[in-house]
């Protein structure tokens, strides 16, 4: 695989990975006014979104296999390696917070006993994860930018450019 094609699969799927964490980042603010009720009916609206891991995935696939392919370039590396390394910490997170939420509730449709820990532990947790995947996206561009600018430099040199 080439790198340019690493490069693409690593925006396109650090990109898809941030879409569904910026959508309950931005509704979290209305679900947290809504009573118990319409809560437990807005939550059956995330019925299918295990499919996302997909893309989560395919980030975490694609960002270890540039890591590993900018390996050499310290810079790069360092960046690339961080937007892995948000990507793995968003996991830690779900796994650790979001995903207990969802056995305890059976995906939203049994009502806790402390329903409203529940919420804002499963809330908390998504924007947190949220702020992660735009730190994982905002590395993985200025390692894009850098590594564009390192190539135009070395380009320049070769051709004998000023």
């Amino acid at each position: 695989m080439s790198h340019k094609t690493i490069w693409f699969l690593s925006l396109l799927f650090a990109v898809l990975s941030l879409v569904p964490a910026m959508a309950h980042l931005l509704e979290m603010p209305n679900k947290l006014q809504l009573s118990r009720d319409e809560y437990m009916t807005v939550q059956q609206i995330y019925r299918g979104w295990a499919l996302v891991g997909v893309f989560i995935f395919g980030a975490l696939l694609s960002l270890l296999a540039l890591s590993l392919a900018v390996r050499k370039r310290t810079s790069s590396f360092r960046l690339v390696f961080t937007a892995f390394l948000c990507i793995v910490a968003t996991q830690v997170i779900f796994w650790t917070f979001t995903f207990p939420m969802n056995q305890l509730t059976g995906n939203w449709t049994i009502v806790p006993q402390d329903w409203i820990h529940a919420r804002n532990q499963w809330e908390y947790s998504h924007a947190i994860s949220a702020v992660l995947n735009i730190a994982a996206v905002v590395v993985l561009i200025l390692a894009i930018i850098k590594h564009g600018s390192a190539q135009d430099r070395s380009e320049k040199d070769a051709a004998g450019s000023p």
